[in-house]
């Protein structure tokens, strides 16, 4: 099971202004092009009950995972499980590869765990100057830079394999 994060970030390094501030209102086609690539080939997206809340309808063509522990949410299944369990169980129904979309709390939660194996950033030409950033403790990962791109806006595609994981067999 290959797990991935996949986010898009300011210059500055911030996924948002706020909790409510949604990906789609400042990111870049290159990038929605690139989230949509995908996360289609994984087939199924795990996020949070706040980033949830920004999208305007569920990821079609995609499981939607929503982490929440009272609300339900319509289009989406929603789990508390830890990382670990739940890649298990999404191993079991037959997928290959989990997108980790966000927020903060989930990309934190997932590499604490170390179960994630790649991580797809978008760095878009913007400065916010605060906000939300990757994630929200302190964390050391090694990483390895497999591909670089830039896009005619003057966004830049990075692939990194995350050196210190452990993940689903």
């Amino acid at each position: 099971m290959q797990t991935f994060i996949i986010a898009a970030l300011s210059a500055d390094g911030y996924i948002a202004r706020d909790a409510r501030h949604a990906s789609l209102a400042w990111t870049s086609k290159e990038d929605k092009r690139r989230f949509i690539e995908l996360t289609k080939r994984a087939g199924v997206v795990v996020m949070g009950s706040t980033t949830y809340a920004t999208l305007q309808r569920p990821l079609k063509e995609r499981v939607n995972i929503v982490y929440s522990t009272s609300k339900k949410f319509e289009g989406a299944e929603t789990t508390n499980k830890p990382p670990f369990e739940l890649l298990a169980e999404l191993k079991e129904r037959g997928f290959k590869e989990v997108a980790i979309c966000g927020g903060a709390h989930i990309y934190t939660m997932f590499m604490k765990a170390k179960v994630v194996d790649k991580l797809y950033l978008t760095i878009e030409p913007i400065i916010f100057g605060s906000g939300v950033r990757l994630f929200n403790e302190d964390l050391t990962h090694h990483l390895k830079l497999v591909a670089c791109g830039q896009t005619e806006g003057g966004a830049i595609l990075l692939e990194y394999d995350v050196l210190q994981s452990g993940n689903v067999e």
